[in-house]
């Protein structure tokens, strides 16, 4: 896909032409027109997804209706499907090229942006967010997904290890999902082989989502206070979970609160169910 990353370029001398030959000029231009082309490919990380099957399916997944921005159209494949369910499409493209090819495709209700996605302000509607993202500006596009105030969801496919980190799957929890965990839902959802990409990746993707709740978990006065807890938490202070809260909450109602959460003194922070942290926050907030 299609964010710039820094390339360094090396530029060698050119060995002097030999004697008693044409240059092969028409040869020398188609291939360096190629070469270019492939660098900048690499360059946005362009893996795109050619399976019409799993473009549908993803497809009604990610707009049932309503307004989907798209992070990154690329061939404009996923972008079609998209199309056919969304009401409108904003899609942004940083490759000029495939903008421009996207554009005289004409797509009903597909509004083609040139430009990087990340530099983009949220639409200030309800919103959803889609897109086949390259794997090393993941981390960027989700969090400008969760700081986006009027977004409804988020469906990416994304390096299906992030994926698999981010949900839990491993048997352990993340920072971020657990900090974000009263307001967004974050589930795991099909595993797309590398082989349905061109070119080819080294590795499988799989779909992420994520899901605005209709209603927080917690007050919304309470969010932050939930948020400095778990982040104290995994400061791994004391070299436990119940030895990092004792330093700043009395000791009787850390106890307290690992019981209304069934954990065991022991436990490891990365252990610990986003619903578990719930419950002992509610416990160490006095929250009812």
């Amino acid at each position: 896909m299609r964010f710039r990353r820094a390339a360094v370029r090396v530029c060698a001398a050119r060995p002097p032409a030999r004697r008693g030959r044409e240059p092969r000029t028409a040869a020398i231009t188609h291939r360096n027109r190629t070469t270019a082309r492939g660098r900048a490919r690499r360059e946005l990380s362009q893996n795109f997804l050619a399976d019409p099957g799993v473009i549908a399916r993803y497809a009604r997944l990610a707009a049932p209706g309503g307004l989907v921005v798209e992070a990154g159209a690329g061939d404009g494949r996923i972008t079609a499907a998209l199309a056919a369910h969304a009401d409108r499409v904003i899609a942004y493209e940083i490759d000029p090229v495939h903008a421009a090819r996207l554009r005289r495709r004409g797509l009903p209700g597909v509004e083609c942006v040139t430009g990087d996605f990340l530099a983009a302000r949220p639409p200030r509607g309800p919103f959803r967010l889609a897109g086949s993202i390259p794997y090393a500006a993941t981390s960027a596009i989700v969090a400008w997904a969760l700081d986006a105030p009027a977004l409804e969801a988020a469906t990416l496919i994304t390096q299906r290890e992030y994926a698999r980190k981010r949900t839990g799957d491993y048997g352990r929890w993340s920072l971020l999902t657990v900090r974000t965990w009263p307001v967004f839902r974050w589930g795991l959802g099909e595993r797309i082989p590398a082989s349905r990409f061109r070119p080819v990746p080294r590795v499988d993707s799989a779909v992420l989502r994520l899901e605005r709740r209709a209603r927080p978990l917690l007050p919304p006065g309470a969010l932050e206070g939930y948020a400095q807890c778990v982040e104290l938490g995994f400061t791994g202070r004391g070299g436990s979970l119940h030895a990092s809260l004792r330093s700043a909450y009395p000791r009787r109602r850390v106890d307290a609160a690992f019981r209304a959460a069934g954990l065991p003194r022991g436990a490891v922070v990365g252990y610990v169910h986003p619903g578990e942290w719930i419950e002992l926050v509610r416990v160490l907030h006095g929250l009812e």
